[in-house]
Order: C-alpha cells, then structure tokens, then sequence
C-alpha cells in the first residue's frame, strides 16, 4: 500500500524521539540533547532504519516554522529593555567579535568562505531554552547575570534571523558580483516583506483573529493561527526567502496584538511535537564514522569555541558596565549553541551551501557545547566564589565599592540590609519605607542602584557574598540581613561572611530545597525560607478557609506541615 513505509519510518521517528526524550530527562540534559542523539541512532549511519529522509525532512520543515514562530511570539522588547544597553550593544559586539574570530579559526581548518562565515554566525548564537532551563534549575533565572544572558540571547535570535533569511541564496554555484547581488536583492526582498507584513499585522490582522476570536472556538482560533504561520512561511519561501524568516516574521505579527499568549499557548504543543521531527531528522545527518575520523578535528574547534564565545561575550558585558561575577558567568552561559544554529545546519543541507564534513563538525560542536555547560556553569560559579573570597583578589574585585553616602557616615543602627533587589527586595523594601524602618541594599545591578540613589535610599553597589562589600554595610548594628537570591553557593558564601563579622545577627535566606535549608540552619541562620513551599502553604490556607476553617483551625494544621518538612 503507497505510503505505508514512509508512515512506519515516521512512526519510528516519533517512537525514537520519545524513548531518548525520556531518557535525556531522566539524566537532566535537555530534551533535544536526546531527540539528537536518538537521530543519530536511527539514521544511516547506525542502524539505518530511516530510509525515506526527504519525507522526514519535509515534517521537519513545519518545526522549523512552528519554531521560529513561537520565538516570534515570545520576543519581548522589555525583556531587553530591563538589562539596556548591556544586551543591545553587548549582544551586538559579542557576535561581531566571534563570528570574526571563528571565521578565521575555521580557514585553519580549510572551510570555505561561506562555511567558514556560516559556521561563525552559528556558533556566535546561543540556545535561549537551554540556557532558560540551566538557570532555572539553578535559581538564578531572575538574578541580574541571569536577566542578562537572556537578554543577550535573545539579541542575538533577532541578528542572527536575516542570516537564515538569506541562507537559500548562497547555494548556487555563481559566485563573485552574481552572489553578492543575489545576496542584495534577497535583503531588499526581505525588507520590503518585513514591511508589509507589519502593514497587515497593524491594520488588518487584529480585526480578522477578532472575528475568529469571536467565535468562541479553540478549534477555528487554532486553525487560523497555524494557517496565518504557514502562509507566511510559504510566502516568504515563495519570494526565495527561508521558511524560517517567514515564520519569525509571522510571530513578530501576532505578538503586537492582544490574542499573542492565546496563540502561544494554542501553538507550543505541536510546535514541541514537530521540532522534536526537526532535532530527530538533524541527528540523521550526522556521521559517527565522522567522529571516529576527525575526533582531533572535533576537540580542537569545540574548545575554541568554548573559550572565544566565554571569554568574548564577557568582555561583552564588561565593556558596557556589567560587573567582573556578570561578566564571568554570562560569558560561561552563553556557551551551548542554539537552536538557530541546528536550523542553519538543515537549511545549509537543503541549499547545499555546507559539505558534509562541516555539517557533521557543527552539530558534534553544538551537541558538546550543550553537554559541557552545566558543568562550566558550575566551574564559573565555584571559580568566582573563590576568587571573591580570596584576600589577595576581593579588593581588586570589589573596585567599584561606592557606598552612597558613605554608610558609617549616616550613623546606621538598627537596620535591614536587603542583598539582592529582584522582585523580592523590591517589595521588602517598599514595606520598610511605608513602616519608616530604615534599610540598606547592596546589588549588582548599576541600573538599580543609580535608582535608589536618586530615591535617597542608601545602598551599594557590588556582590553581597564579598566580604569587602559587606564590611561597608554596617552589620555590626544591623537588625537584619536579608538574602534574596538562592543561588545555594552564593547564599552560603555570604552567610559564613556575615556571620564572621557579627556572629550574632539575624538572618533570613532564601534556598531551593531541604537540604540547603538544613545546612543553613546549622550554620546559624534564623530564618530559611523555601518560595515553592511557602507559596504551597498559601494555596492550601486559602482552600481551607473556603471550606470554613477559622484562622486558628487553619495556623494549627500549617504549623504541623512546617514542622515534617523541619524534621525531614
């Protein structure tokens, strides 16, 4: 019967893309660490049970457009807002700097140009879910390097999009002038689509999804939503752009409007489920014998690009203010390769701009990126600490101490010291101020400080786990010191730090889990608090008190879930 084989190959692919699935979260890597490597396994090169790659190619092309246009949907000009000119500009001159520094590593290796120029564009970008789901293990999502690295990441989606645009112009066979006008015209075509599809997206796009929308209909709001992306994506591919720019473009479009989380959260499961086709049908262009032959290859250039893109992206942020713990660890976090990257290495196959060779060696560095940079993060952590800590180097990294006005000139007793003004600190703080207590706030973020200062709030700028920092903060008289973050390494740090200089103050930290809590408790903490456990005891107080427990009934059986979770 036609078609039965290709719909058995497919099966196999979505069978194999969901048993390495669960094996990669099993071992905490991320999801398309195993839909790779289960590519890998069922294409030619092991197994060979997929014999029918165009077909499987073809699917893929739909998660490449539902892809880029969720991360369409997902741009967020306030999220780079938050962190400024440290991303724009920061992002910009980190991939000007790699990309010219890898360009000239890979004509080492006798890549072509345009291999060579591709290849640099593909590493300069990082992968915004993976680093999104490493600082969200770690706690550190809302941290200001964290705020950063996303920031960055997400400046660098937005550069590295015409690139991909583009793409299909590069695999012919003229070259010189013929190129280069190519080339011209597909950026004056992509223009003057970007153009209209903005006209569409201002004027008619909101009254046609309203119509929809009007409808009440999860069904039809999906189906237009889904429609409107491909049309897009086909529209582009029709006038020789990418699908991928298409779809990008097409995202952009919806999140102007009010319907943009709605499409969003209609789109993310077949989105999760044809990318999942997309990293499979990647892992079957990749050669194991390749790796065999040319693992000396594979070493040298996935070190180089670890450390250019570390140390380039932080002196990055460096140059544009970030402190020396932002520089350190956003360069560290910018390490694993991306998405973009694996949607260039497929749209190099289709238009023939990569030889094989290049194509396997990008994929191998971009799967070893990934791998090693939990445990770079990691490294970056403990390094800086130690640094921090070390009597010889804190001083030179406590350079920027400009405490405001000097604290012991104001006579401070009795006060807070908030470390960390995220969303927590902020909110403390606010309750300090209409209480009339006063309080004092270190933080690495010069944007926040620059703002207290003009509030007439004293704070400092600097890392709180610094014991040069800490020593302008006046804890010998404080009341209270709050710790924000829950960065564990860090906590712990600025805990023993504390304590050395008043053994005797209270402190309130938060943590992530049990275990951390414990040890802070043994190491003389008053307070640890738990966010998901706490805001887990909220939910059921508010049940309780729906079915008519009074305060009392409800305090006692709180106190009792507190009391297991202390004891465990």
């Amino acid at each position: 019967m036609p078609g039965i084989g290709q719909g058995l190959e497919f099966i196999i692919v979505l069978g194999t893309a969901l048993a390495c699935g669960l094996i990669a979260r099993r071992l905490k890597l991320p999801l398309l660490i195993g839909y790779l490597t289960g590519g890998i396994i069922v294409g030619p090169s092991v197994l060979g049970l997929v014999h029918e790659e165009q077909a499987i190619y073809a699917v893929a092309n739909l998660g490449i457009v539902l892809l880029l246009f969720t991360l369409g949907l997902e741009f967020s000009v306030r999220e780079i807002r938050r962190v400024g000119k440290v991303a724009v500009w920061g992002g910009v001159l980190q991939m000007v700097l790699v990309i010219t520094i890898i360009f000239g590593a890979c004509r080492l290796f006798n890549f072509s140009w345009i291999e060579a120029a591709l290849f640099g564009v593909a590493v300069a970008e990082s992968g915004t879910a993976v680093i999104l789901k490493l600082l969200m293990e770690r706690g550190e999502l809302d941290s200001h390097h964290g705020r950063i690295t996303m920031g960055l990441s997400v400046v660098q989606d937005v550069l590295i999009v015409p690139v991909v645009a583009i793409m299909p112009a590069l695999g012919g066979e003229a070259g010189g002038m013929v190129q280069f006008v190519d080339i011209l015209l597909m950026l004056l075509k992509a223009a003057l689509f970007v153009a209209v599809t903005v006209a569409l997206g201002l004027w008619a796009l909101p009254w046609i999804l309203g119509k929809i929308a009007g409808q009440h209909s999860r069904e039809l709001f999906m189906l237009s939503v889904v429609t409107l992306c491909l049309a897009t994506a086909f529209g582009t591919y029709y006038f020789g752009l990418s699908l991928a720019f298409g779809a990008f473009v097409a995202g952009l479009m919806v999140s102007q409007s009010v319907f943009a989380r709605q499409a969003l959260a209609e789109v993310i499961p077949l989105r999760d489920s044809f990318a999942a086709v997309f990293f499979v049908s990647l892992g079957m262009l990749f050669s194991v014998s390749f790796l065999v032959q040319y693992w000396f290859d594979f070493i040298r250039l996935l070190l180089i690009v670890i450390v250019v893109k570390a140390v380039i992206s932080g002196f990055a942020v460096k140059v544009f203010g970030a402190g020396f713990k932002d520089a350190l660890l956003v360069g560290i976090g910018l390490v694993p390769l991306g998405e973009f990257s694996f949607i260039m290495v497929l749209t190099g196959f289709q238009s023939s701009v990569f030889s094989p060779y290049v194509q396997s060696m990008l994929i191998a560095v971009a799967l070893g990126s990934m791998l090693l940079t939990p445990f770079t993060l990691s490294l970056g952590s403990r390094l800086y600490l130690w640094l921090s800590q070390h009597k010889t180097m804190y001083f030179m990294l406590s350079s920027k101490v400009e405490p405001y006005p000097r604290v012991k000139d104001l006579a401070l007793s009795h006060h807070t010291v908030i470390c960390g003004y995220g969303d927590l600190g902020a909110r403390l703080g606010a309750v300090l101020e209409r209480q009339k207590f006063t309080y004092l706030v270190i933080d690495l973020d010069a944007n926040v400080v620059s703002r207290l200062r003009e509030r007439g709030i004293p704070c400092i700028y600097g890392d709180a786990t610094n014991p040069e920092i800490l020593a302008h903060a006046g804890l010998d008289k404080a009341r209270v010191l709050v710790c924000t973050f829950t960065e564990f390494i860090s906590v712990e740090a600025l805990v023993r730090n504390a304590l050395a200089i008043n053994p005797k103050l209270d402190i309130v930290a938060t943590v992530n889990d049990d275990e951390e809590a414990a040890l802070l408790k043994r190491m003389g903490v008053a307070e640890v608090v738990l966010p998901p456990f706490e805001g887990s005891l909220e939910v059921v107080r508010h049940t309780l008190h729906r079915f008519g427990l009074n305060s009392t009934q409800i305090q006692f059986i709180l106190a009792g879930l507190r009391r297991r979770v202390e004891t465990r």
